[in-house]
């Protein structure tokens, strides 16, 4: 059972959040010196957070496009969208597709108020103000109703969020998972992918660094297998789940993860 989420609609500039901390990495100014700070923090143990989340945005844009281009989709549910940026989900499948149509899920009141302030004249997309674990509330929420038809296939975007949540039986990301692919027609798409690495020193930092800036906003940096756990029982995508810039690169040339002391590992999994 669903438990509850509070949300707060005030903006705490002395507290980071994983939203602005992520704008601050892909050079954004919607961010704050905690923010600044924290990554500061952060890039001492893991200095390739920087370019793992420039190589994240783009796995985003390359997804998107694909599922718009080529698999023909034309509803996106994107949860834990984070503050606007250049080549949002919105300008890459409507500029490909102009009748698609999107909605934003998200905590951060910051992101409620920017991402408004983009979307004012834009009929076919939404932002709304909601936890990513509240299934029930996001699909029975009335842009969501407006927007998005769920007789027909929906891809539904988890992009670099579930480090986000800590593991529960009821609200973990599996949890999460099964919640809203109960409620999705076969042909959808769900887009996972989270930070991992295979050091457990690194994990068990990043993991407490985290969570104690954000004041417990946090979960945990995971392993591959657990990413992976997540598709079960749906058809991949090729090339199958991978550190994300190498999935489906623009060309071979296109920027790489060089470094390993954590990376973001994911794809895209067609529901049967």
């Amino acid at each position: 059972m669903q438990t509850e989420k509070r949300l707060s609609t005030e903006i705490d500039a002395n507290v980071p959040t994983a939203a602005r901390m992520y704008d601050h990495y892909l050079g954004g100014k919607d961010n704050y010196a905690a923010d600044r700070a924290a990554c500061e923090e952060l890039d001492k143990v893991v200095p390739s957070t920087r370019r793992l989340a420039v190589n994240n945005r783009r796995f985003l844009q390359r997804v998107v496009k694909t599922l718009t281009a080529e698999y023909g989709i034309r509803q996106f549910l994107d949860h834990g969208s984070g503050l606007p940026t250049q080549n949002n989900v919105h300008q890459v499948a409507q500029g490909i597709a102009s009748e698609s149509r999107v909605v934003y899920v998200d905590n951060d009141p910051m992101v409620l108020v920017h991402g408004r302030a983009l979307l004012e004249q834009n009929e076919r997309t939404a932002v709304i103000h909601a936890d990513m674990r509240d299934t029930d509330g996001i699909f029975s929420h009335p842009e969501t109703q407006r927007l998005i038809d769920f007789s027909q296939p929906v891809a539904v975007l988890f992009n670099s969020v579930f480090h986000c949540i800590p593991d529960s039986d009821t609200d973990g990301p599996l949890a999460v998972v099964r919640r809203v692919t109960e409620r999705l027609v076969p042909g959808s798409y769900l887009v996972m992918c989270q930070l991992v690495s295979e050091d457990p020193k690194v994990r068990e930092f990043v993991t407490g660094f985290m969570d104690q800036v954000t004041q417990g906003h946090w979960g945990r940096v995971r392993e591959e297998k657990d990413v992976a756990e997540w598709f079960e029982g749906m058809d991949i995508l090729e090339p199958g789940l991978v550190e994300v810039s190498t999935w489906r690169p623009d060309n071979e040339v296109a920027p790489r993860q060089l470094t390993q002391e954590w990376i973001e590992f994911g794809g895209v999994g067609r529901l049967r």
